[in-house]
Parts: C-alpha cells; structure tokens; sequence
C-alpha cells in the first residue's frame, strides 16, 4: 500500500482543535464580561435606592395652621446620601438629588465600569446610572 505526502491527513484535527479552543475561550471571556456588568448595574441600583432611604430622613416637619407637612432639606438629604455613598465599596458619585412632591427623594447615582481583561476594547469602560425614589410619610 502506497502512502502518498498529499493524502496524509495527520495532524488535520489540531487547527479545529485550536479554532474551537480559542472560540470557547472567547464566550467564557464575554460571559463572565456580561456577568460583571450585569452585578455592577445591581449594585448601582442599590447603592441609588439606599442614597435615596438616607436622603428622605432629611425631611423637615412644616406645621402651618392645622396642617402639617414634609420638607426637604436639601443640605441635609444631600450630606446623608453622600454618607451612604461615602461608607460603600462601590466608587460612585452622587449626580443628582430632587424632591419630588413635597413627600420624596428621588437621588441619581453614577458610576462607571471597567471590563475584566478587555480593557482594550473598551478603553473608557461603561458610564452606569441609576435612580431610586423613597417617600416619606406621616404616620398617624
């Protein structure tokens, strides 16, 4: 049996093998990417929502004649959700904080994300935002 170079097929299977690698390698990459992204806009959302729980203790209680209402203080919302944001392991910043109705406190909070191992893709990494709301009541 004659054995021609032209039809040997060894080692034909290594660049599939390598192709196939280097593509799985790729997805875990993106997942674990998207994954990061995904848990750093969560803590956001919190990190906005525990902003606004603060900035809502910083309401006054106004009594005019027979009626009594809420306030915002807007240098004592502020200095408490900056707090919050100051005690917390993400590096977030405070962008906005609003009354809204006499009654809430709307606190916006920004912060960016940085890309595991493809920095080089996204070199300025992601701007996040987020915005939680609380409102404060009068109990009675």
């Amino acid at each position: 049996m004659r054995t021609d170079i032209a039809s040997d097929e060894t080692g034909s299977v290594l660049p599939l093998i390598v192709g196939y690698a280097t593509l799985a390698l790729a997805v875990v990459l993106l997942c674990v990417n998207a994954t990061s992204l995904f848990l750093a806009q969560k803590r956001i959302d919190a990190l906005a929502d525990a902003a606004a729980l603060a900035a809502s203790d910083g309401f006054d209680i106004v009594v005019a004649g027979d009626q009594v209402t809420l306030q915002l203080d807007p240098d004592a919302a502020r200095s408490q959700a900056e707090e919050v944001i100051a005690v917390s392991p993400v590096e977030a910043e405070l962008a906005a904080l609003d009354a809204v109705g006499g009654s809430t406190a709307r606190a916006t909070v920004a912060s960016t994300w940085e890309p595991f191992l493809l920095a080089v893709f996204v070199p300025d990494g992601v701007a996040l935002t987020a915005t939680g709301t609380s409102r404060a009541a009068l109990a009675g």
